[in-house]
């Protein structure tokens, strides 16, 4: 990136495999699936019945009762994450709020809210809609509670990309600080979208894994038994940071973001466009913005969604990048132990390509038991691997063909 160096010293996120970065990064390396059957609803009448859903969340951790009533779930777990990641980070200490700034993505905003709104009008009539229901639902709310709860006064933004929504989030706050309009971004992406309206929507789609009867093998990206992507809650959420400000505090930088790249495949609303070339656009921005050339990076955590065609045009766009180089790569998709966290992928995969360039540990592609013929990189299969890397970098192909690609090098 031209312009200031911008560093992550914290990380927070609430997904499928626990409610820390700690209990996510652990159950990751060990290959574990947070992938179970639907409990929030009734799923009897559908043909998919398996989530990724947060477990043993309180929200009164984090809130007093009556403020939790009045937030809708995916800015509580975005408020949960920010919890982690501001503490992590001391930004306590040394911080001018005035120049801090929060950027929280979504894609579906407070659909639960929504849809129990909705209820409520239809069976009990419009007096008995809450008043608080455009503030629990409106697409920016996680990010004007998480400024709220710590007095953050700098710029306070939503980006609303399907999901690629988080990585552009964390691409475009970095820029923020790079430009020096801040000093600091809370920057990240929440998501709770398992209610039933979205399981119809995605399930008639035929977009959702249909591989009820055992929900932690149903995500499988890149193998050739792979037939559909599983659906996820949660937050993550990443404290970007211009390096000398950091240093100054004596703040820990567990990594610099060196380049962001994005792109829309012009193509179709749901399908990617043939060979992935939206994709390939993004990453080849993302390597001109970080300056460097496509064999340092060593590590791609995949966009990855276990979905025919996006599996496909995804490899197909690896290669087109990095040529030979694209054999040399360890590539892997997380979403095959997470599912599919929406508008919060991008920044959860963020922060996994942090970790394994902190720890030398390449997370694998699990479930991954029968390769594509097609799809012939190295996919990181079963099992974490210990690898030192220096540079890793991070896909997000979203809905409306958008295009978000992160790149990290190591401190």
């Amino acid at each position: 990136m031209i312009g200031r160096r911008v560093v992550v010293t914290g990380m927070g996120a609430v997904t499928p495999l626990g409610l820390d970065v700690p209990t996510l990064w652990s159950a990751l390396t060990a290959g574990r699936s947070g992938i179970r059957k639907i409990q929030s609803f009734d799923t009897t009448s559908f043909d998919t019945k398996i989530a990724g859903e947060v477990q043993d969340f309180e929200a009164t951790r984090y809130f007093d009762r009556k403020d939790a009533r009045r937030a809708d779930r995916f800015a509580q777990l975005a408020v949960a994450a920010a919890t982690e990641a501001v503490g992590d980070a001391k930004l306590d200490q040394g911080v001018d709020r005035d120049r801090v700034g929060v950027s929280i993505a979504t894609a579906g905003g407070g659909l639960q809210s929504v849809v129990e709104t909705a209820n409520t009008l239809q069976e009990r009539g419009p007096s008995r809609v809450s008043p608080f229901f455009v503030t629990m639902y409106i697409a920016n709310a996680a990010s004007g509670l998480v400024s709220l709860r710590w007095g953050f006064r700098g710029p306070s933004l939503t980006h609303v990309s399907a999901c690629a929504s988080s990585s552009h989030s964390v691409g475009e706050a970095a820029e923020a600080v790079r430009r020096g309009q801040v000093d600091v971004m809370v920057a990240g992406g929440a998501e709770a979208v398992i209610v039933p309206i979205a399981i119809a929507a995605f399930g008639n789609m035929r977009a959702l894994s249909r591989r009820n009867d055992e929900p932690e093998r149903a995500s499988r990206p890149f193998d050739l038994g792979r037939d559909g992507f599983v659906l996820s809650e949660g937050a993550a959420v990443l404290v970007l940071e211009e390096a000398e400000h950091a240093a100054r505090r004596g703040a820990k930088s567990y990594g610099e973001l060196i380049g962001y790249g994005a792109s829309d495949d012009a193509y179709h609303m749901a399908d990617p466009a043939p060979g992935g070339v939206g994709g390939a656009l993004s990453m080849r921005a993302a390597l001109a913005n970080a300056g460097i050339a496509p064999e340092e990076v060593g590590y791609i955590n995949a966009h990855g969604t276990s979905t025919p065609a996006n599996d496909r045009a995804e490899t197909q766009a690896i290669k087109d990048v990095f040529g030979d180089h694209a054999y040399k790569l360890m590539v892997s998709s997380t979403k095959s132990m997470t599912g599919h966290l929406f508008g919060a992928a991008g920044a959860l995969e963020a922060i996994i390509c942090v970790l394994a360039l902190r720890d030398g540990c390449i997370p694998p592609t699990i479930n991954y038991d029968t390769p594509d013929p097609e799809l012939d990189l190295d996919f990181v299969p079963n099992v974490a691997r210990a690898a030192q890397v220096r540079v890793a970098l991070s896909n997000s192909m979203g809905l409306g063909g958008t295009n978000g690609s992160l790149i990290f090098r190591a401190p």
